[in-house]
């Protein structure tokens, strides 16, 4: 038996571009977590996760619940750290903690069996994952700050040009907005912007629950045959039914289905059709894999949501959508805006004609750079940030500004 020796959690930041969105702007550095799960024989398992304070304090209190397991029970894990967090009521939060560690646990076992993850979870059955640009609406630089590679993108031009040179540089052959930052009417613009620039590309538009419901429908109107979906327009389950029925596109969501539990009133009123998968909240690599089998069975398409990470998080994305039969879409990825920051050996992972081909080598594929880990840390205790903070960030700069949803 296999067991685990060690924990090592480590928080680390790194430099984030300033992207707006919805409740905010993105700080200048964003705040992940990086695990080290020391077992037998001197593997370790790598994961990643969130760095806000709430992740660290959890997974502290299952630390001591870990150690000792066995690798490969991964089932009395999610036990043990179910009740090490009995005390936190919010289900997502704890199978949050328990994803990263599921994922340093696979990665150790891949390692032990000198297979990749992706054998484990049933093989890969495609040996490349597609991915879509991620376009943000920026500004030049962050106060006081030099401007970063990308300048800004405020108008529809300026958009384009930031699509342009995604495409160009990683092959992307679909396209995401992140909106809901500006009225509907300017980011209708957008979309017809690079609908004009970029014929036959696959479009998508987040407006993060920005708008009301008669927005929504009006907007979805306006921009029948340009999107591949329409995500997350409003909150609410029985408000993205009411915009679904009149909406000529399919609305993707990771706001109103966010675990199995939210998925039969969503498929029992027709509000989604397609769920946005993501392994660090869902509650890991398995039980993405049940979401896709779920998905399947309703007719609903897959695809996977991305939030600031770096290239741990992206090889798992990696393996367990390239595991998956069902996936409908390309998934969406921060990773070009890292500003080539990251904690991995560069090589393993890179993208080609939009898409990641599956690291090759055993577990994850990819190795620590204990340099860089190092540098990430400081930085993390330099900065004094405990959580992620949009629209503080924003407020400090627009004091004026409301975060308060839907805007429009």
């Amino acid at each position: 038996m296999t067991r685990i020796r060690d924990l090592v959690i480590t928080p680390v930041a790194f430099r984030d571009p300033p992207l707006l969105n919805s409740t905010g702007l993105h700080e200048p550095l964003a705040l992940r977590c990086v695990l080290q799960l020391h077992v037998d024989d001197g593997v370790i398992g790598l994961g990643e996760c969130p760095g806000d304070r709430g992740h660290l304090d959890r997974l502290a209190a299952v630390r001591e619940h870990v150690i000792g397991q066995s690798v490969h029970a991964l089932n009395r894990i999610e036990e043990a750290v179910e009740q090490a967090l009995a005390g936190v009521a919010d289900p997502v939060a704890r199978r949050a903690t328990f994803s990263a560690i599921e994922v340093a646990c696979l990665d150790a076992q891949a390692r032990l069996a000198g297979v990749p993850v992706a054998e484990l979870l049933g093989g890969a059955v495609r040996p490349a994952v597609p991915y879509a640009a991620y376009l943000f609406y920026k500004w030049a630089a962050h106060p006081g700050a030099d401007g970063d590679e990308w300048g800004p993108s405020t108008t529809p031009g300026e958009l384009v040009e930031q699509a342009q040179r995604m495409i160009a540089r990683y092959g992307f052959r679909s396209v995401k907005l992140k909106g809901g930052v500006f009225a509907p009417e300017r980011e209708i613009d957008a979309i017809m912007a690079l609908r004009e620039a970029l014929p036959g590309v696959p479009l998508r538009l987040d407006p993060n629950g920005a708008w009301t419901v008669e927005t929504a429908q009006r907007v979805a109107g306006e921009l029948a045959g340009t999107l591949e979906y329409l995500e997350d327009p409003v909150l609410g389950v029985k408000e993205m039914a009411a915009v679904a029925a009149a909406a000529p596109m399919p609305l993707a969501s990771n706001m109103c289905t966010t675990s199995l539990e939210t998925i039969p009133p969503a498929v029992e009123l027709g509000a989604v059709q397609v769920v946005l998968s993501d392994h660090h909240y869902w509650g890991g690599l398995r039980r993405t894999q049940h979401l896709a089998t779920v998905c399947a069975t309703f007719g609903l398409g897959l695809s996977m949501h991305s939030n600031s990470h770096l290239g741990i998080s992206l090889a798992a994305m990696t393996h367990v959508a390239a595991a998956i039969p069902t996936l409908t879409y390309a998934c969406d990825t921060h990773y070009p805006w890292n500003a080539g920051e990251d904690v991995v050996v560069p090589g393993a992972l890179r993208f080609v004609d939009g898409a990641v081909p599956v690291p090759e080598g055993p577990g994850l594929g990819v190795e620590l750079d204990h340099d860089a880990l190092a540098r990430l840390h400081e930085a993390y205790v330099r900065s004094g940030r405990q959580v992620r903070d949009d629209t503080g960030y924003l407020r400090r700069l627009q004091p004026d500004f409301d975060p308060s949803l839907p805007r429009w």
